[in-house]
């Protein structure tokens, strides 16, 4: 097989659609294998049904574990359900809504069998709840996200419309589990078509509900008013028919590059170690969007839900992640007079000290956190952060009055804001970055992955700040050994350390026997490596690897 990161895929790497679902129907999870149970990670269950890891056993399991979460937590309400375009997604949806169905659940699900991103469903969740104290609402989102497009995924999101925190996860796991070690036996099931007919399912406008609000949340007047070239790339995504919409109710010179949807996503320039991904942060996978970026002044894409975001400047091409969440915030928090005056800056440990140094010079509070959108939903829900946001190209912020919008990563709004910044600003966002810098510092920045095995990644992750024996970082003295995020004292997973002009952090992996090294430097690319090769040596050292 010749696959080159970067270019299309041949054909021998597209994932063979039929064998896919067929396994997903006749594969049997063996609960005994810690890879083919259910595992809530950061952003839900995710598996392939070609790994007995993600099959009509786990959805059926995990369907009965959230209908009976619903009913401990007195959730009456209905629930909104939607599906991107992986291949696994349209059965694992039927599997779910034959479990909803016969379980009694008001479930609302798309009209005409529209795709659904993830924003759409976190906005339908705290739209029907608004002004309720009783009868919320809650939803499931089925996607892997970027992921592959052999993979499968499903999240649950509470009342609260965000990502469900560690203990609803751990319950629903657990209770999945259960029923799977079971036999399915007490999991309540109707078949597809009654599902479809049930008085409890009905069908929902999640498109027109959420195009019809956004400009709530971004200003599309001074967008339409400039008359600047806008291009969308869907990446085949649940977004797909999103954007031709917004383009025609709110009179904007959007171009939507493609609206294939093609399972096998072969369309999809390879990601860098030659797999197909729908990420928009990656350079690799962005090619199409990359190679078109001079007939637009700024375009943007989307990953498979539509909760990750992509901008492609013609100044510079595509931006990186954390270079885009500076610019916006450094934008929201001086064009947003409606905001609270204390509101906040919401980042993860490992995003960009740019961010921090952003936040300082707008005299507002930086609230980091660990890694996952969900250490935001409380803050975004009662204004108290206007911004919420994480390195893998993942963010929401409220409305322009300051009401919350979405508390789940909005891929759509973080791209159209790109559009709003470039109208108003005058500079698209590869220039207002630059500017930036010429004020702050530039950072430089990577990530490497080094090998531990289970236990030292166990090692990584319970690591206190007593037990790492370091006092300079490359020739600076270290500000801050923490485990700890400052923001809401939640573990990180692993350690953080930081020195004045820069910085670490190491994570072990959730699903390799690697660990990851973020680092920063505001000094040059020399001091950056020596970051890095202290950070490996140190972190070595201390859990026994190397």
């Amino acid at each position: 097989m010749n696959a080159t990161p970067g270019q299309l895929p041949p054909e021998s790497a597209l994932e063979n659609i039929p064998r896919l679902i067929t396994a997903y129907y006749t594969g049997k999870p063996d609960p005994a294998i810690t890879a083919q149970r259910v595992a809530f990670g950061t952003s839900g269950h995710r598996g392939s049904s070609l790994r007995a890891s993600f099959n009509d056993a786990h959805i059926a399991a995990v369907s009965q574990a959230v209908c009976t979460y619903r009913k401990n937590k007195n959730i009456d309400g209905p629930l909104f359900i939607g599906v991107d375009t992986h291949a696994l997604s349209e059965p694992a949806f039927a599997t779910a809504l034959e479990v909803l169905a016969a379980n009694g659940i008001e479930t609302m699900i798309a009209a005409g069998g529209e795709y659904t991103p993830t924003p759409a469903i976190s906005h339908s969740i705290l739209v029907y709840n608004g002004g309720r104290s009783a009868g919320l609402a809650d939803g499931i989102v089925i996607t892997p996200s970027h992921n592959p497009p052999e993979d499968g995924g499903f999240k649950y999101n509470p009342p609260n419309g965000g990502p469900a925190d560690t203990d609803a996860t751990g319950w629903i796991e657990t209770e999945a589990n259960r029923l799977i070690e079971g036999g399915l036996v007490q999991v309540r099931r109707m078949p597809y078509a009654q599902a479809r007919r049930a008085p409890t399912t009905h069908e929902h406008d999640f498109l027109g509900a959420y195009v019809d609000d956004l400009h709530n949340a971004v200003d599309m007047d001074v967008i339409r008013g400039s008359g600047i070239k806008l291009g969308a790339d869907p990446l085949g995504g649940a977004g797909v028919h999103y954007w031709a919409r917004i383009a025609e109710q709110y009179k904007l010179d959007l171009t939507v590059v493609s609206e294939t949807v093609d399972p096998t996503f072969r369309f999809m320039s390879l990601d860098w170690d030659g797999r197909i991904r729908m990420d928009p942060s990656s350079s690799f996978a962005m090619q199409r969007l990359i190679g078109l970026k001079d007939r637009f002044d700024v375009a943007f894409a989307c990953d498979t839900d539509h909760d990750r975001h992509g901008i492609v400047a013609r100044s510079v091409g595509l931006l990186p992640a954390n270079n885009y969440l500076a610019v916006a915030i450094d934008y929201l928090f001086r064009n947003r007079p409606r905001w609270r005056s204390d509101a906040a800056v919401g980042k993860t440990a490992v995003s960009s000290a740019m961010i921090d140094r952003v936040a300082a010079r707008l005299g507002r509070r930086l609230y980091e956190t660990p890694v996952g959108l969900k250490w935001f939903v409380d803050g975004l829900l009662d204004g108290s952060l206007g911004f919420g946001g994480e390195e893998s190209a993942g963010a929401t912020f409220t409305r322009i009055d300051g009401t919350v919008w979405t508390t789940d990563k909005d891929g759509i709004a973080a791209a159209l804001l790109s559009a709003e910044i470039t109208a108003r600003s005058g500079r698209d966002p590869g220039e207002y970055y630059r500017d930036l810098t010429q004020v702050l510092g530039e950072p430089k920045s990577s990530r490497v992955d080094a090998r531990a095995n289970t236990e030292q990644k166990k090692k990584l992750s319970q690591l206190t700040p007593e037990k790492i024996q370091i006092t300079e970082l490359a020739g600076e003295k270290v500000q801050h050994v923490l485990d700890r995020a400052p923001g809401n004292n939640g573990r990180i997973g692993g350690i953080k350390v930081m020195a004045e002009n820069g910085w670490f952090a190491a994570r072990p992996s959730g699903t390799e026997d690697i660990y990851k090294i973020y680092a920063e430097s505001f000094i040059d690319d020399a001091h950056l490596k020596r970051i890095l090769s202290e950070a490996q040596s140190v972190v070595d050292k201390t859990i026994g690897a190397g």
